[in-house]
């Protein structure tokens, strides 16, 4: 039984909650890391990642989630959720936790005002070929990307959603949509 952790520091954490119920998934809001023992796979939603940062800190939330990774266990990261589990970023640069081997570049698609929806093409047959509506706040983009990550999905040429292995990340907020593809993708890879 699937069981999937929202981290609830900051963000919209409840949106990514409403999806997850109305895909009828068993999950949990994670506010301390004692409460990743009870979930096999965790979504890190979108916000502001430096905001996230300094509410990790306090509570060790950095080493669980380290170590939830090394256990192989499911991670997906929406927008600030991506640059966070980012191998770098820049513009600014800040930390992160390097979990996948991508370059995010943060706010790369302007400010709040300039957030737009846009259509994207799926990559993999996993995502079926029709269009996906992402919606992008803020959003960061990945300005690079190793061999060992997979593109999944571009929007105007530019690759917004990836995996390694079982870090899945997203540019935009698949979450604000009614499509539901993205997340069960992450759910297969859960099932996997």
């Amino acid at each position: 039984m699937r069981h999937v952790g929202v981290l609830a520091l900051q963000g919209d954490y409840e949106a990514h909650g409403r999806v997850l119920s109305e895909l009828d998934v068993s999950w949990q809001l994670v506010k301390m890391p004692r409460e990743l023992d009870a979930v096999d796979s965790l979504i890190i939603p979108g916000g502001e990642s430096t905001t996230l940062l300094k509410l990790m800190a306090p509570i060790a939330m950095r080493p669980a989630l380290e170590r939830f990774h090394a256990q192989g266990r499911p991670i997906f990261g929406t927008c600030a959720g991506l640059i966070l589990l980012a191998r770098e970023t820049r513009m600014p640069a800040q930390e992160s936790l390097g979990l996948i081997d991508i370059v995010a570049e943060r706010n790369a698609y302007g400010r709040q005002i300039d957030s737009f929806i846009g259509e994207g093409t799926p990559l993999v047959a996993d995502l079926e070929p029709a269009p996906l509506e992402m919606v992008f706040i803020r959003a960061p983009k990945i300005a690079e990307l190793q061999a060992s990550v997979t593109p999944l999905a571009t929007c105007q040429d530019v690759v917004v959603l990836a995996r390694q292995d079982n870090v899945l990340v997203a540019s935009f907020h698949p979450e604000l949509t009614s499509d539901r593809r993205v997340h069960q993708y992450f759910l297969d890879m859960v099932s996997g």
